[in-house]
């Protein structure tokens, strides 16, 4: 068994570097050398953590060969996203303008029909979800249309009948005997 020995120095740092981040993966990492330090075996700090194993041998062996720098993940594995930032730049010009003063039929944005528009400026498609997610990513939230008739309709024909609704409402239906 490994007997880990840290000095205060190096306990200071990893102490500050768990406090000062937020990301839960290097607080985790800071706490598992610490856990390591101060004796703790790795079943002991694994259930404590609730990860497994091999996280734990993974981040002591990540301390070891890189020290503080080990502890931060490296890049996120996959492949990179195909929503370039000029692909983002065209989203949000796209977002932020009209799409009846581009020329189209419709006066509100869809996911489809942006998802088009943009396949169009910049080449590049993208699922539904992911451009959803790329909005949120840049701070957009978006949600379905409520399509109405008001402004489409005769108001004062709608009111009348919405009276003339009320008040048949009102009476209570009796039924007319029917002759057989």
């Amino acid at each position: 068994m490994v007997r880990w020995k840290l000095s205060s120095k190096q306990w200071d740092a990893l102490d500050e570097l768990r406090f000062s981040t937020r990301d839960a993966k290097v607080f985790r990492n800071a706490t598992i050398i610490l856990l390591s330090a101060a004796g703790n075996s790795k079943p002991q700090i694994a259930c404590q953590l609730g990860c497994s194993l091999s996280t734990v041998d993974n981040a002591r062996r990540a301390y070891r060969q890189r020290g503080m720098e080990g502890l931060i993940p490296r890049t996120s594995p996959g492949r990179p996203s195909r929503a370039t930032p000029e692909y983002r730049e065209a989203l949000c010009a796209a977002v932020k303008t009209p799409p009846q003063t581009l020329g189209y039929g419709f006066s509100v944005w869809s996911l489809a029909r942006l998802g088009q528009h943009l396949k169009q400026k910049t080449g590049i498609m993208l699922s539904e979800d992911q451009l959803g997610r790329v909005l949120r990513a840049e701070g957009y939230s978006y949600q379905r249309p409520k399509h109405t008739m008001k402004g489409k309709r005769d108001e004062s024909a709608y009111q009348r009948a919405r009276r003339q609704l009320k008040a048949l409402k009102k009476k209570r239906w009796t039924p007319t005997p029917t002759k057989s």
